[in-house]
């Protein structure tokens, strides 16, 4: 039987108008991280679409508009191939252009919307998270810590990226934050060997959550790549099915070049969903679009700042409103 995701709680308190609030905050947050990303996107549509009849060369400026948003050109083609079929030839304005895109947008999203779900059958249920370098794992995995503990999960964290003292200890430190326990060895040691104790004392001590940092990596390096491969394979003689789930975590600023940092890891460690860091530093935020059309993989959650609160689960409508301006 699964657990709801504890993102999907809204910081363990009940009652319709507290959620309504914290949603709205959360919305604004959004709009906010995703200015630099809508800015150029809205204000083009409005220059090509004032008072405009729906054309060949006004469709052709729309397409460009959303690739240089990043929602690279297959995805560009056929949402401006779906919406032009039913308007060609007729006057457009830019706020129905605005509206209908990003119900189109949000069609594509949709079905990646699905946040982490804890199977409380599995325990510990074993989070793996990788990425390259700079992408924020290790304070993704603090704040992911940080929700499960609040909602009464309890959480060990393990140390994976030996090979940066600073990843220890700033998990560490998300350990003391957060109440999870923090299993760490010297920098420089196995990080397969370590993933292993990390899972027999979270499985010792009864932990309901294991999340294992890892170092970054660069996708196209090929032995650190295979590294990865052995903690997965380490994991798996403790339990089959482990990791029950791996999470890629993706740099917006990236753009993308995010493909093949998702094809790369998804063929080596068998990812089962995205979370999408820096939004609010970058100006491709449509490269969620891209990537969910692409590869359909579940978005368990977006990142717009450095607070935990700033990480909150993928809703398609919101993101969608919030990268077009409608």
């Amino acid at each position: 039987m699964g657990c709801p995701n504890p993102y999907m709680i809204e910081n363990g308190k009940s009652g319709g108008e507290m959620e309504q609030n914290t949603q709205s905050g959360w919305l604004t947050r959004l709009r906010s991280g995703l200015q630099r990303s809508s800015a150029k996107l809205g204000e083009g549509i409005t220059g090509v679409f004032t008072k405009r009849q729906l054309d060949d060369e006004a469709l052709h400026q729309l397409e460009e508009l959303l690739i240089a948003a990043d929602l690279g050109p297959a995805t560009a083609a056929h949402l401006v191939a779906d919406f032009g079929k039913p308007r060609f030839g007729k006057d457009v304005t830019d706020a129905e252009v605005k509206t209908a895109l990003a119900e189109q947008i949000a069609a594509i999203l949709r079905p990646v919307a699905a946040p982490l779900d804890i199977d409380r059958n599995k325990k510990p249920f074993v989070i793996l998270v990788v990425g390259v370098n700079g992408t924020g794992k290790t304070t993704t995995i603090g704040k992911f810590a940080q929700n499960y503990t609040e909602h009464g999960l309890s959480v060990t964290l393990a140390a994976g990226d030996t090979f940066r003292a600073a990843a220890i200890s700033q998990l560490q430190i998300w350990g003391e934050r957060v109440g999870a326990k923090v299993i760490a060895g010297e920098p420089g040691s196995d990080a397969a060997a370590l993933a292993y104790r990390a899972f027999e004392a979270a499985r010792a001590d009864g932990s309901d959550i294991l999340m294992i940092d890892t170092a970054g990596r660069l996708h196209n390096k090929k032995d650190l790549m295979q590294e990865l491969a052995k903690i997965v394979r380490v994991i798996k003689k403790l339990d089959p099915e482990a990791p029950h789930a791996t999470i890629l975590t993706l740099d917006a600023t990236t753009g993308q070049n995010a493909h093949a940092q998702v094809e790369a890891f998804r063929d080596m460690t068998q990812v089962t969903g995205l979370v999408v860091t820096k939004l609010d530093g970058s100006a491709k935020g449509g490269v969620i679009v891209a990537l969910a059309d692409k590869f359909k993989l579940p978005i368990y959650a977006i990142g717009v700042g450095e607070q935990a609160e700033d990480l909150q689960p993928f809703r398609a409508e919101d993101f969608a409103k919030s990268l077009i301006g409608a």
